[in-house]
């Protein structure tokens, strides 16, 4: 079933090099890694930034007396990034829980940094033994057209080049930002670091962890078109609503693609396959109907010719959508699919933090 409905789409063959030869093995699959890359920044996302010349953190703030009880650090950051010679700046908020060893964290590229946060149950993942860096996306560039301010100014010179970097990118370049800094912690657990984002920052950390191998686990929630679900016969937004309403998500060129989804050389199954042989999260909400669940999860599931070249099991699923209230866990990746409606809920973080859990202990 999963299989037809995958064939009835007729999705760009995501094994095949760009000369027609066919990917055999792993180290095929490292070439077609390079291509995958270049054809998602040039029509999608556009080119990422160059890492600046030069990167320091300064701590604003410290608390960790009376922090959540006594049971964690909290740090208020300021990432000072040197790009052609100038100081760019912006803030990432660090919470660790007071433990001994190595602790696996999250990099959350989230809506706000507040301590209570909607999206974001901070006692319960520190108490699950997990840190977090916070990012508040609209400190780095803003939600909207204007390129003048943030990081910005210095990340997109001109929008002018058809494969100029959006937002996106910009966000995305910020989370990369904070894994280069991740070693200078000694109690950060570099083998377990998690990119996790919601709806537009579920695109965001799908992007950064398809760029960015360094991440162990990519973590989307909700994130719908331009994020885990394929574009080809999408439910709910396209690719003209998108562009209609956040063109400046994404490169200029990516507008050229409205009402031709069935003729883009990629699909978002591109993307998604970027991550092996990593571990990739997806999760989908059954109301969201914006999102489409259905193509968030056949694009998981197409991802999983990727993870076969590595001799590993991908999604594992029974050949048909999943009932709401369902966590596809026994492979590689993981599909949360869950009752309600547009949200990263505890019920989320909870699903996410139990598939990392398990993935640590088999090591």
């Amino acid at each position: 079933m999963v299989k037809d409905a995958l064939e009835a789409l007729k999705l760009p063959p995501l094994l095949k090099f760009k000369n027609g030869k066919t990917v055999k093995d792993i180290a095929g699959f490292e070439r077609r890694r390079a291509e995958l890359k270049d054809i998602l920044q040039r029509e999608v996302y556009g080119y990422l930034p160059k890492a600046p010349e030069h990167l320091t953190v300064e701590t604003k703030e410290e608390e960790s007396e009376s922090f959540l009880a006594g049971f964690g650090i909290y740090r208020s950051l300021v990432f000072h990034c040197e790009i052609d010679g100038e100081d760019a700046t912006f803030p990432v908020t660090q919470i660790m829980p007071k433990k001994e060893g190595k602790i696996p964290v999250f990099v959350c590229i989230n809506f706000g940094t507040d301590i209570v946060h909607k999206y974001l149950p901070l006692e319960e993942i520190i108490h699950r033994g997990y840190g977090l860096f916070v990012i508040k996306y609209q400190d780095v560039a803003k939600d909207s057209a204007d390129f003048r301010f943030g990081m910005a100014k210095y990340l997109c010179k001109s929008r002018r080049a058809l494969s100029a970097p959006g937002k996106i990118a910009m966000w995305a370049w910020a989370a990369m930002r904070v894994m280069d800094y991740l070693p200078r912690f000694e109690n950060v657990d570099l083998d377990h670091v998690a990119v996790i984002g919601h709806s537009r920052l579920g695109k965001t950390a799908l992007f950064t962890g398809a760029m960015d191998e360094r991440f162990r686990y990519v973590i989307s929630n909700d994130s719908g078109c331009s994020g885990a679900a394929l574009s080809r016969g999408k439910e709910g937004e396209t690719i003209e609503n998108i562009c209609d309403r956040f063109p400046y998500w994404f490169c200029p060129r990516y507008k050229h693609y409205i009402g031709k989804e069935h003729e883009m050389p990629f699909d978002q199954h591109f993307l998604l396959s970027l991550i092996a042989p990593r571990h990739l999260m997806v999760g989908s909400a059954e109301n969201d109907l914006w999102a489409d669940p259905r193509n968030e999860f056949l694009c998981t599931a197409a991802a999983n010719e990727a993870y076969a070249l590595y001799g590993m099991h991908g999604l594992v699923h029974h050949d048909a959508f999943p009932s709401p209230d369902t966590e596809l866990a026994e492979g590689d990746c993981l599909y949360h699919y869950r009752r309600g409606g547009h949200y990263l809920s505890r019920l989320d973080w909870n699903a996410y933090m139990d598939f990392i859990d398990k993935k640590r202990e088999k090591e």
